[in-house]
């Protein structure tokens, strides 16, 4: 019987470890935000254009913690 290899797990750097990590929202969301920042307001701008295609925008109230 063959014995099964271990999955090795890859190294993380204390850098990567303690990253902040921010979530992607919508528009929706920055429209509704009651404290919009420069990066929010100018993908409103741009996602109010007829015909636009967005995937979200980082938000720096949602930042949390790294990988663990």
């Amino acid at each position: 019987m063959a014995k099964a290899k271990k999955k090795v797990q890859p190294k993380i750097t204390a850098q990567e470890k303690y990253q902040f990590t921010m979530k992607k929202v919508t528009s929706e969301t920055c429209i509704a935000c009651k404290q919009q920042c420069s990066r929010g307001l100018e993908y409103m701008e741009k996602m109010s254009k007829p015909g636009a295609i967005g995937k979200g925008v980082p938000c720096h109230l949602t930042k949390g913690r790294g990988t663990k």
